[in-house]
């Protein structure tokens, strides 16, 4: 069946439409560990996927683990999609970070606080960041959530199963 040239236009209408008020939305794009390599890992190793590039510098939801560190540092901590636990003193640089952990970065306003550890999975959201960066520390990574100012309040984190949608 052919269409038509009007009904092609007014489809190419509604799809601009919904695009721009996708961009103008407030709401995050949920994104998954599992979407920031390629699938499946070829030769090369592994590769950052289409997803995740489309994704940098965006809005997004991500579920996961905060990493239970010995020594957290103030206005960041790290976090996986799955439970870890680092023990910086007894094995100092080797960690099992999978790769794709993302170092959390609290506001400016707030990178004096130290985010105390929240057991569970929880939801956060922020502005993603993606590519190769070393922190004061020299700590090297690739992924960076940058909360909002509002995502730390007194109150802890907020889990998964709580109705709030991100870290509170």
């Amino acid at each position: 069946m052919h269409e038509s040239p009007f009904r092609l236009a007014a489809a190419a209408l509604i799809l601009s439409l919904a695009t721009v008020a996708q961009a103008q939305s407030p709401e995050p794009v949920p994104i998954g560990f599992g979407s920031f390599f390629r699938q499946p890992i070829g030769p090369r190793g592994l590769e950052l996927s289409d997803a995740l590039h489309a994704a940098d510098g965006r809005r997004v939801r991500l579920v996961g683990y905060m990493v239970a560190q010995e020594r957290p540092l103030p206005g960041r901590f790290l976090f996986t999609p799955r439970p870890v636990r680092m023990s910086e003193g007894a094995d100092g640089d080797a960690d099992d970070l999978p790769p794709s952990t993302v170092s959390v970065l609290l506001d400016d306003s707030q990178s004096d606080r130290i985010v105390a550890h929240q057991e569970g999975m929880l939801s956060l959201v922020g502005r993603l960041a993606v590519g190769r960066t070393e922190d004061d520390a020299g700590r090297v990574s690739w992924f960076r959530l940058l909360l909002d100012p509002a995502a730390i309040s007194d109150a802890r984190p907020t889990t998964v199963s709580q109705t709030q949608p991100h870290l509170r």
